[in-house]
């Protein structure tokens, strides 16, 4: 993909920006309940699930079973999200490599930040190699962001071309089983929209 795309207008360095803690959540209730719903339809019962690019709330269904890996730009934030069991802080912007074994995961999520990452291609198979055979990567987000650290193809697009952009990032990778996707556009709640694949 053209690097143009992965530009930014603010290039420093993401810790900087995240340095403090931003204890909100950027969907409202209704966008909140759509990831757990679909959380709950896709992620297995049982098993490690990592968090990647986390904060202080992860919207994951109650009952889970398993731990649950936290890795995001902020410890206080994620110090502060009760469903995590261990917190990693890990700039994917400057090292999408993850720091786990192959095979880790039973599901990897990613809500509402995806937009952020200026190399997708490289995190996307970063996360195919942790996943489990199997396991579903579920990629979220919303209509918001912060443009400034957001990527050009992001700001450059709108809803449906974020949906395509998200797909063609999973297509890339050979790893995954073919990307599907949903979107939730109630009238009175912000909009959510999703795409997951599974790792072959």
């Amino acid at each position: 993909m053209n690097e143009a795309l992965f530009r930014r207008i603010d290039e420093s360095p993401d810790p900087h920006f995240y340095l403090a803690p931003r204890r909100v959540t950027h969907i409202d209730a209704g966008a909140i309940a759509a990831v757990t719903s679909l959380y709950a339809e896709l992620l297995p019962e049982a098993g490690a699930v990592l968090d990647l690019m986390s904060s202080w709330r992860s919207h994951l269904p109650d009952g889970r079973t398993g731990p649950v890996v936290g890795l995001g730009l902020n410890a206080e934030e994620m110090a502060d999200n009760p469903q995590l069991d261990e917190v990693v802080v890990h700039d994917l912007n400057a090292d999408p490599g993850l720091p786990f074994d192959d095979d880790a995961f039973t599901a990897v999520v990613c809500c509402v930040s995806v937009q952020y990452l200026v190399r997708p291609l490289e995190t996307f198979a970063e996360v195919a190699r942790v996943l489990q055979p199997g396991g579903p990567f579920v990629v979220t987000f919303s209509n918001r962001c912060f443009p400034t650290k957001a990527v050009a193809a992001w700001r450059a697009g709108d809803d449906q071309d974020h949906l395509l952009l998200v797909k063609a990032y999973f297509t890339a990778v050979a790893a995954f089983g073919p990307p599907a996707s949903r979107s939730h556009r109630p009238r009175l709640s912000d909009p959510l929209y999703a795409v997951w694949a599974r790792r072959g």
